[in-house]
């Protein structure tokens, strides 16, 4: 650590944090994606302050003509002092004179998959259409028969849930969202669907459901039926004949679908057949074994995403946006922005380090506004998506640097100061922006579904206990803003006064947190600050980018954002790699593999009690990380009360992550097979030239083996 007289000396008084100019690769990627080009490919933004007119200044359209000029200048101090809107607003708001048919929006749920083949193919052109338009898109697909059950009307049997998965998984692969991304899916499937097996050891072939990320809806309890080693059910809903069959064994289950043939009871459960039982540990460790090899499925604790939803009284959730941080109901869709704690950080690697508080209230209050301008710009395709974010005008503001932030103020990620400083962070901006969500209520109007009536039945009833105390009755038609206000379990932890204003006024939007995994965003807007919530994968490292034209991906090295205000502010020659004492880094510059997996979930829990959607986050392990040890992680986290859990464990014989450690490569050798017979083999950071390009190693390997080349 360094003294406060060596930084006076510099004639540094606070930070020199916003001095340091974007590294090669974070330009790169800003060019890329985030930079606005006419159809011909010339630059319309010049500038990343330019990128930063633009969004200010189509955002602020939405005010009334006397306030525009006033909130464009608002919004842009906003977002020159951290404010980062998702990469769909950065690259669209403003942009429709160039690119008129895409949208502004993240995240988004198909509609409820019904299980016949109509309706499946429906969502197939839903889902071609948000995907078009640039929007991310989850399905849950347990609503699907199993493998193997008979179809009536083809009189034949179907080939199973994961069979209509590829045709999603070829769709996507097909189109190129707009703004140069590239398609996300997400494929929720529940824990107790005859074809869970089938389910979890999906990506175990090459080159399949590569266009998806795959989660397992774990419910309590299962969870409960490992820790007891009790056995499982896997059911279905059962069709007529199955009922009549005296011979079949039926439960009842919750279950999304209850429009169709099935038989209900009072509850709105379902009628299912039991097609087999197995141990649930049998089960468990299999979803862990291959998690530990192929970092999926992950892990969406469903039961508590939807104990914890704010909109409790009227969704049903069963499925995510493709990286899990908005759990969202049926056509729901949601926009995201993050805000760079690293610039809020003033006398970086001195005893004086300190977090401008005051000033990161003041752009988390501006940023809100900022956010719910965008539901009027959201360039949705569908109308039912249309519908359901004008209906509750949901939107996921984060953070994003918070692993650079902690080593910039000399705490240790993980540690009880880091811990503390979390839920701190996540706990204003949680406070600003509902009290600012109010305040908009009482400017321009709640969000519809806050003044809706909502008739109380036996279901909700039984939610919410509160509700009889509190005199209201089965059969009483209760406002929205007051269930939401008085009866959710993530706002009851709120003043209480901010609770009686929302019942009364309601609020702008049902949901204002979420942490998203701001990877691109991070690393060229933030200059390769650390990802979301995550600490620093690594200070020096590479990261495998999509660059038109090529038939591989290309390794790019890029710096921690620590390293370079390091180097900057303290020491031009340190180094992470370092055995000489002088150029070594602290000790508290450590990255995400040298964290243990429970402080990875201390930290989310942190910032979990405040966020009222979720958080996606990666628990880095080591690739010997014992796998006994590793499966713990995963009970920790319900343990803890997270919504999901998801690791990543460096297997090179089975895939290239995005990021990768040069040493992780340098370490690993890969075996290629010549058409006359013969082999080579490479370490993984080496490069060939192969078919007319540079490549390295690594990534020939992987995009040979997942049958991506030139195909990108």
């Amino acid at each position: 650590m360094v003294t406060d007289a060596y930084f006076f000396n510099l004639k540094i008084k606070k930070t020199m944090l916003e001095a340091i100019e974007l590294q090669p690769a974070s330009l790169a990627i800003w060019d890329s994606k985030y930079r606005l080009k006419t159809a011909t490919g010339e630059n319309v933004d010049q500038t990343v302050e330019e990128t930063w007119q633009r969004v200010a200044l189509a955002l602020a359209e939405v005010e009334t003509p006397a306030n525009r000029q006033m909130w464009a200048e608002r919004f842009l101090y906003a977002l020159r002092h951290g404010a980062i809107p998702g990469g769909r607003i950065v690259s669209n708001a403003g942009a429709g004179a160039h690119k008129p048919a895409t949208s502004t929006i993240n995240c988004t749920v198909s509609g409820i998959m019904r299980d016949s083949m109509v309706d499946i193919l429906d969502m197939v052109r839903e889902a071609g259409l948000t995907l078009k338009a640039g929007c991310g898109i989850g399905y849950e697909f347990s609503t699907l028969r199993p493998r193997g059950a008979y179809v009536a009307g083809a009189g034949s049997s179907t080939s199973g849930p994961l069979s209509f998965m590829d045709i999603f998984d070829a769709m996507c692969r097909t189109i190129s969202s707009a703004g140069g991304r590239r398609g996300a899916q997400m494929g929720t499937f529940d824990i107790s669907h005859p074809d869970i097996l089938d389910f979890i050891r999906a990506k175990r072939e090459d080159g399949r459901l590569r266009q998806f990320n795959l989660s397992c809806l774990i419910t309590a309890p299962f969870i409960e039926a490992v820790k007891k080693d009790q056995e499982w059910a896997l059911v279905f809903p059962a069709n007529v004949q199955e009922l009549e069959n005296p011979d079949i064994e039926l439960v009842y289950r919750p279950w999304p679908v209850t429009d169709l043939p099935y038989r209900t009871n009072g509850l709105g459960e379902v009628a299912c057949r039991v097609y087999r039982r197995l141990p649930a540990r049998r089960l468990w460790d299999m979803i862990m074994a291959a998690t530990y090899d192929y970092a999926e499925p992950g892990f969406i604790l469903i039961d508590k995403v939807n104990e914890m939803n704010n909109n409790w009284f009227c969704e049903e959730i069963r499925s995510t946006n493709p990286c899990g941080e908005q759990p969202l109901p049926p056509h729901g869709a949601c926009l995201l922005g993050s805000v760079d704690l690293t610039r809020f950080v003033e006398f970086p690697f001195t005893p004086k380090a300190t977090f401008a508080w005051s000033r990161f209230q003041e752009v988390v209050r501006i940023f809100t506004r900022m956010l719910d301008n965008v539901v009027e710009l959201h360039g949705l395709p569908l109308q039912p998506q249309a519908a359901e974010i004008a209906r509750k005008r949901r939107h996921g503001m984060g953070f994003m640097g918070l692993g650079s932030t902690i080593i910039l103020m000399n705490m240790t990620y993980g540690d009880a100061a880091s811990i503390r400083f979390t839920e701190q962070v996540a706990r204003e901006m949680a406070i600003v922006g509902w009290e600012t969500g109010v305040e908009l209520a009482q400017e321009k109007g709640p969000a519809p579904i806050m003044e809706e009536l909502f008739t109380i039945d036996e279901r909700m009833m039984a939610k919410r206990p509160k509700m009889e105390q509190d005199g209201i009755k089965i059969g009483d038609r209760v406002p929205g803003k007051v269930l939401l206000a008085f009866y959710s379990r993530y706002l009851a932890q709120f003043p209480i006064e901010l609770k009686k204003k929302m019942a009364l006024f309601g609020c702008r939007f049902t949901h204002h947190t979420s942490i998203a995994p701001t990877g691109t965003i991070a690393l060229s807007l933030g200059n390769n600050c650390s990802n979301g919530i995550e600490p620093s994968f690594s200070h020096h490292y590479s990261r495998n980018v999509i660059v038109p034209g090529r038939k591989t991906k290309e390794k790019v090295e890029v710096l921690s954002f620590e390293l370079l205000a390091y180097r900057k502010l303290v020491n031009a020659l340190a180094d992470p790699y370092a055995t000489d004492e002088a150029a070594r880094l602290p000790a508290n510059f450590v990255d995400a593999s040298a964290i243990a997996p429970e402080d990875h979930v201390e930290i989310q829990a942190a910032a979990q009690k405040w966020i009222d959607s979720s958080i996606s986050k990666t628990i880095n392990v080591p690739t010997d990380f014992p796998f006994d040890r590793f499966k713990e992680i995963y009970l920790k986290a319900y343990e803890s009360g997270l919504k999901g859990c998801t690791t990543f464990r460096f297997n090179p014989e089975s895939f290239q992550g995005v990021l990768v450690k040069n040493q992780d490569l340098a370490n690993t050798t890969y075996r290629f097979a010549l058409e006359n017979g013969e082999s080579i083999e490479l370490r993984g950071d080496e490069e060939v030239e192969y078919d007319g390009e540079v490549h390295s190693a690594a990534n020939l390997y992987d995009a040979l083996k997942e049958g991506y080349y030139g195909k990108l």
